[in-house]
């Protein structure tokens, strides 16, 4: 799922950053547009908007980028990123976070500046459906885990009925089958969301500073 629209300032250089930080991946790797474009699945015209911050793409399309350029999801986010090792330890604290929205969604991403890590955490702050525009399910490989901080929680579930969630309540799911979240409710609902790769990509480019 994508979008263009029209931005305040603050969401236009988030937008920004991201697509400058896409052009340098590219850059430094020797491709083109329509080699991304071949690679991850999306369209040049796609991949062209986000790098020109026009564009701002949902979990799942990160996905395909960074398989596509076989990156660590994590690299798209932070430029200088470092590896989390085993028994490694990491403390966010409150206010520590990468903001990135989409037309639907607003993601706070925990940990941007780690890569190769198997999971990835973030809170998300939903509106009702009707304020929404969903043109298709959401689905990446791996595993996602919902609990709802705030508010009511509506998840559809491509092939299944929906599932309503009030605060407190979570839910467990193989994020390849479609899904989408919104809330259930009049006001905005906040979510915790965890999604895991379905293992460590094994070919993973070294990405020089």
């Amino acid at each position: 799922m994508t979008t263009e629209a029209k931005l305040s300032s603050p969401r236009q250089d988030q937008r920004i950053r991201m697509g400058e930080r896409l052009r340098e991946i590219r850059t430094q790797l020797g491709l083109t547009l329509a080699d991304v474009a071949a690679r991850s699945g999306l369209a040049v015209s796609t991949v062209s908007k986000v790098e020109r911050g026009l564009m701002a793409l949902t979990y799942d399309r990160f996905n395909q980028l960074a398989d596509g350029l076989e990156i660590d999801i994590a690299a798209l986010f932070s430029e200088h990123g470092d590896p989390f090792q085993s028994g490694g330890i990491a403390v966010a604290r409150k206010g520590e976070f990468l903001l990135h929205e989409t037309e639907n969604y607003t993601y706070e991403m925990l940990f941007p500046e780690l890569w190769n890590k198997t999971m990835t955490p973030m809170f998300g702050t939903l509106r009702p459906y009707e304020q929404m525009h969903f043109e298709r399910f959401v689905d990446h490989p791996g595993e996602e885990f919902l609990y709802v901080l705030e508010g009511s929680v509506m998840v559809y579930l491509d092939g299944k009925a929906p599932v309503q969630l009030q605060a407190g309540e979570s839910l467990y799911f193989d994020s390849r089958r479609g899904h989408l979240y919104a809330s259930a409710g009049p006001e905005n609902a906040r979510i915790l969301v965890v999604c895991s790769d379905a293992g460590l990509r094994a070919k993973q480019r070294a990405l020089t500073p």
